[in-house]
């Protein structure tokens, strides 16, 4: 018996040391793992920067021409490159317009749907909803200016006069291309506040829309200027539709119903044949939207932060 005994425990001692040292091994491959992980988003992470600030290099190299003999004229009213004019002023109001148009027009819908999706729609209709709005962001930007040059262009015209390819269109296009990328996220911030809240907000006696004006809104806040800044960022660099539906006229919109041109429009249209100091102040236009879209996000994350904050 003694001897049995003894070498019971010893094999009961041999498999607890084969436990802790599958313990361990577990353990240190684990660490591994963290650690390699680790390390590789941080190189993932650090060449986004380098491919970022490489860019921006490259295109402030190339516009530096530009910058150097033009100064201040090259933020003039006329765009003649024949004559030797290169101003962009007209390009940057264009942007500016057919941006804030959009935004006019998606953001409330964009809001609208996000809270109709986190909040009032039943679970058979959030189901084909949801992958409805998503699948509009996976539609090409030349769908959208093929349909607003053919539907919505001539339907302009109908009723406004003109040709129809004007800020107008350009606006409308820009709303619907924007409208799904605002409202998804917005509608995942709005599903990320704690139920606690909607709990507290009801137990104190007020409304659904009272709960939503009051509690989620405010406090999905962050997301939905994350999601206000992106799609600001989408619609002030769309080219493709555009050039389609905006007319490509470099003139001041007097009205929504007259043409215009963007800044990447500009570049799309012009930097095939373009030589010489040309091809540099287009090289400058990029460098003026690099600068919009950087300040945008300096907006954005500066609202962010306050949201946060608060």
């Amino acid at each position: 018996m003694p001897i049995m005994s003894t070498a019971r425990s010893e094999r009961t001692a041999s498999l607890a040391r084969i436990s802790l040292a599958r313990l361990i091994d577990r353990a240190m491959s684990r660490r591994l793992a963290d650690r390699l992980s680790e390390l590789s988003f941080s190189v993932l992470g650090l060449f986004s920067l380098l491919l970022l600030l490489f860019i921006a290099a490259f295109i402030f190299k190339e516009a530096f021409p530009a910058f150097a003999e033009l100064k201040l004229g090259l933020f003039g009213e006329e765009w003649y490159p024949s004559r030797g004019e290169y101003g962009i002023l007209t390009m940057m109001v264009g942007s500016i317009a057919v941006t804030a148009l959009a935004l006019l027009i998606a953001l409330p819908l964009s809001l609208g749907c996000a809270i109709y999706l986190s909040e009032l729609a039943m679970p058979r209709v959030y189901r084909f909803a949801r992958p409805a709005v998503e699948l509009l962001v996976g539609i090409p930007s030349v769908v959208y200016g093929l349909v607003g040059m053919v539907l919505l262009c001539p339907l302009i015209a109908k009723f406004g006069g003109g040709s129809g390819s004007s800020v107008l269109a350009a606006g409308v296009v820009l709303a619907v291309m924007i409208l799904p990328t605002i409202a998804t996220i917005s509608e995942d911030s709005l599903r990320a506040v704690p139920r606690s809240y909607r709990e507290a907000a009801f137990a104190l006696g007020a409304t659904h829309w009272q709960m939503i004006k009051s509690v989620l809104l405010p406090a999905s806040r962050p997301g939905i200027v994350a999601a206000v800044v992106l799609g600001t960022g989408r619609a002030i660099g769309e080219t493709m539709a555009m050039l389609m539906v905006i007319g490509n006229s470099p003139i001041f919109p007097k009205s929504l119903l007259e043409p215009a041109r963007t800044l990447t429009g500009n570049i799309a249209l012009e930097i095939n044949y373009a030589t010489g100091l040309h091809a540099s102040v287009l090289f400058a236009t990029g460098a003026v939207l690099f600068l919009l879209v950087m300040l945008i996000n300096g907006i954005g994350y500066v609202l962010y932060r306050k949201g946060v904050g608060r």
